[in-house]
């Protein structure tokens, strides 16, 4: 089957509509308009993109238990998962409850009254009792986008510190200890560690990303600038409506939409609680740090200034800045190369082939779309995007790719049965 789904990156948000404006629906099944109202709940709310991912998963693992294994006999689907995503949403954002109450109400009007719209809502209610009553106690940390603290090195060179210019808190260090959706633990697939600073691999990558990545390189070609501004887009909305899109295309009905959103949510949860646990134990520096030791300031993290690699093959340039803002999170492995070898994984299995075929649009100031004929080629390009960007080493985004995929097979061969 060839697919194409296009994707444009939302930034209307459907919740907080203004006083005196009625609720809207999102486009799509009730599956697909769950999922994306779930996306602007958890976005709007400020969490960050990992983050966001766990209150998808919970919301997705509703909608699909709700409705699956099979069509529960004499419900309405479309009841069913609107009970569930809403009760999930109300639990973890109850200051939404007002737009979420809207929402609902509209939804469940659409459904005809009678046994089996009842039966819908009382489905929907006990899938996300399971759920809240299962993810209760898990880790997850509360107000969004909390930092916390976690065990720390003795600081030396290769030791992450907070980064220009910004110096914001460490991000979710929370997450490192969650308990996964389907993996047994975070650390099921923990990294090798990353190269000593003596070694080749280690002046390899230094240079590569010295070169590439620098705000105003001048070995970066104007191409491989577009792709790493390409893939600054957030990956919440990217993968929402690819994954939406996708159903459309596919044409699926309730079930399948809140079953294949499952695979994708609960997969990129567990991949987001695996890559932060791997960041929060080697707490590894970003090239900002390593190119440039006066980028660090006195963050409480280790002593001022910041140390050198002491490797004579690699030089130090001060004034050093990525092209793209350093995330607030150490750097091994990559998150994005986590996550995109991830959907990389759950698009093969569920279409049953690596020939994915999908096109994906960055971000609306860009513009601009991308096509990728194979899994290999998507993931080579956010590998490619993120050192070009200045924020990862060579054999970061290969680690992060490597341990998307192993989480992905791992969570689709015990939780999911394979493709579509």
């Amino acid at each position: 089957m060839k697919l194409r789904a296009a994707i444009v990156v939302a930034t209307a948000a459907v919740l907080g509509v203004p006083a005196g404006h009625a609720a809207t629906l999102p486009p799509g099944n009730a599956a697909q308009q769950w999922e994306k109202i779930a996306e602007d709940t958890a976005v709007g709310a400020g969490a960050f993109q990992g983050e966001a991912f766990l209150y998808l998963a919970y919301v997705s693992a509703a909608m699909d238990g709700a409705v699956n294994p099979g069509e529960r006999n004499g419900q309405s689907p479309d009841a069913a998962v609107a009970e569930a995503a809403y009760d999930v949403l109300v639990h973890y954002f109850p200051a939404k409850e007002p737009d979420l109450t809207a929402l609902r109400e509209l939804a469940l009007a659409n459904v005809p009254d009678g046994p089996a719209k009842r039966n819908g809502v009382t489905f929907g209610d006990l899938a996300a009792a399971k759920v809240l009553r299962e993810r209760a106690d898990d880790g997850l940390q509360t107000p969004i986008a909390s930092t916390s603290s976690f065990p720390m090195l003795p600081f030396g060179p290769g030791v992450w510190r907070l980064t220009p210019p910004a110096y914001a808190a460490p991000q979710t260090p929370w997450m490192a200890t969650m308990r996964p959706f389907i993996l047994l633990s975070p650390d099921r697939f923990l990294p090798p560690p990353p190269p000593l600073l003596q070694s080749q691999e280690w002046v390899d990558a230094f240079n590569e990303v010295k070169s590439l990545g620098q705000n105003v390189s001048a070995t970066r070609t104007p191409q491989q600038t577009d792709v790493a501004l390409f893939w600054a887009a957030n990956v919440n909305r990217q993968w929402g409506l690819l994954v939406r899109g996708l159903a459309t295309s596919m044409n699926l009905d309730v079930p399948e939409s809140a079953r294949w959103f499952a695979m994708v949510n609960v997969t990129l949860a567990d991949a987001g609680i695996a890559f932060m646990n791997a960041k929060y134990h080697y707490l590894f520096w970003r090239p900002v740090t390593a190119i440039d030791p006066t980028s660090v300031t006195n963050d409480g993290f280790g002593l001022v200034p910041g140390a050198g690699d002491g490797n004579p093959l690699t030089q130090e340039q001060v004034g050093w800045r990525p092209l793209l803002t350093t995330p607030n999170h150490p750097e091994y492995p990559s998150a994005h190369a986590t996550f995109t070898s991830a959907i990389a994984e759950v698009l093969t299995r569920f279409l049953g082939t690596s020939h994915i075929d999908v096109d994906v649009q960055g971000t609306t100031s860009l513009g601009v779309t991308r096509h990728f004929e194979t899994a290999e080629q998507l993931r080579a390009d956010v590998e490619n995007a993120r050192v070009w960007a200045g924020i990862h080493y060579r054999f970061s985004v290969e680690a992060g790719t490597a341990l998307g995929r192993a989480v992905a097979d791992y969570d689709l061969d015990h939780a999911f049965s394979g493709g579509h």
